[in-house]
């Protein structure tokens, strides 16, 4: 579904997707576009009895139609593949990530490059397999900035069975080697680590995001999980450090899980992060960076005017400009005899937020029992931004939505 001059067209099948669906499971999970009409998209599809991915792109308004990630089969040994996010710096020139299952059903994260309306062989991320000496990697999240440059992040595990997490960098269609997040290894004392989410504001200036286990040993022998930033400085990744004032929030419950689920960056040292903390009662904070200086994470504003249930969980972050942004995430709403999941959405501007909102019109579609949840929000221009999502209708189905917000 694509808007023009603000206005919405029909929703319609992703074409030629059907034809590589044999197992009747498809999905659309990732979409970037850098100018109107001009978009990438990637998901998963099911033939051969397990999942496998694909991409499509659209030029001057028209769809082409969905192929296979090429190469990705032949990679595709022994399970389950498939896309996990798209991004695009110019029409045409995209990259994606995702996973796959290599000969001895190991996960592996695999990235494929678009150039000039072609997309070239997905290949496992160069250093990642050295890195990846135990049974799981992946890719999670890839961005591109200006230029021919852009980041891919992710996890993987090590000779001793723990999850760490991974950065890598592709400049002008040539991957460099999978590094570990600097300074991540001394965070995670309690073996559990993983890079969630990065944002490329220009080539070589980037934000990530994700969790660790610290050292404190809580029941069953594990740490609790903490959120952590890095940001990268003219092609230089920093050391990872722990979301400031997140610990605090965190340790508020008697469970303490905290994830920098997404990050929005604008410019060098100017980013968002977001994400949740708490468990089982679990809470959304965003925490703001300015010109390189985090500020400390703060749970998001106006949203315990919202909540009557257990939890609250941001899912999406965008930046218009610094200190211009917005969230969007789900909570839940106790009735009697009827719990609900509804959205939510929070703006900046200029540096202050407001309240949080339930999702505008959003009300009005969803049924008792509710189930609503926002999937990424964009924001184009400071005031302006729009959410995708779903919802559940008066028949118990899950539906699509999409709102604007200035």
């Amino acid at each position: 579904m694509t808007e023009r001059n603000g206005r919405w067209g029909r929703a319609a099948g992703v074409p030629g997707l059907p034809a590589l669906n044999k197992g009747g499971q498809a999905r659309v999970l990732s979409v970037s576009c850098t100018s109107s009409g001009n978009c990438a998209a990637g998901g998963d599809y099911q033939a051969s009895g397990h999942s496998l991915g694909f991409v499509v792109s659209e030029k001057n308004g028209v769809w082409g139609k969905a192929i296979a990630v090429p190469a990705l089969v032949a990679l595709n040994q022994a399970g389950p593949a498939g896309v996990t996010q798209v991004s695009c710096r110019s029409a045409g020139n995209c990259v994606v990530g995702g996973s796959y299952s290599d000969s001895v059903g190991h996960q592996q994260g695999f990235a494929a490059i678009e150039k000039n309306g072609v997309w070239g062989q997905a290949i496992e991320v160069p250093g990642l397999g050295a890195l990846n000496q135990g049974v799981s990697a992946a890719v999670t999240s890839v961005s591109c900035g200006s230029g021919r440059y852009c980041a891919a992040v992710g996890y993987y595990t090590d000779s001793s069975g723990n999850f760490q997490g991974f950065l890598d960098s592709e400049t002008n269609g040539v991957w460099g080697q999978a590094i570990e997040v600097p300074g991540l290894a001394a965070l995670n004392q309690g073996g559990g680590a993983a890079a969630l989410t990065v944002s490329c504001a220009s080539a070589g200036n980037c934000g990530a995001g994700g969790d660790f286990t610290d050292g404190v040993i809580v029941d069953g022998g594990y740490g609790d999980v903490q959120g952590f930033v890095v940001d990268e400085k003219n092609g230089v990744w920093d050391k990872a450090i722990e979301v400031p004032g997140l610990g605090a929030l965190n340790a508020q419950f008697d469970v303490q899980a905290a994830f920098t689920d997404s990050i929005s960056c604008t410019g060098p040292g100017d980013c968002l992060a977001a994400g949740t903390y708490g468990q089982p009662y679990s809470w959304a904070f965003v925490a703001s960076e300015k010109n390189g200086v985090w500020g400390t994470a703060i749970p998001v504003p106006g949203l315990e005017k919202l909540v009557t249930g257990r939890y609250a969980e941001i899912g999406t972050a965008s930046c218009a400009s610094t200190g211009n942004c917005a969230v969007g995430g789900d909570y839940e709403n106790v009735f009697p005899g009827n719990d609900t999941r509804q959205g939510f959405a929070d703006s900046e501007r200029n540096g202050h937020w407001s309240n949080a909102v339930n999702m505008p019109g959003e009300t009005a579609l969803s049924r008792k029992p509710g189930f609503a949840e926002p999937m990424a929000v964009s924001c184009g221009a400071i005031g302006h931004c729009t959410a995708v999502g779903f919802f559940t209708d008066g028949h118990n189905h899950l539906q699509g939505f999409v709102t604007q917000g200035s």
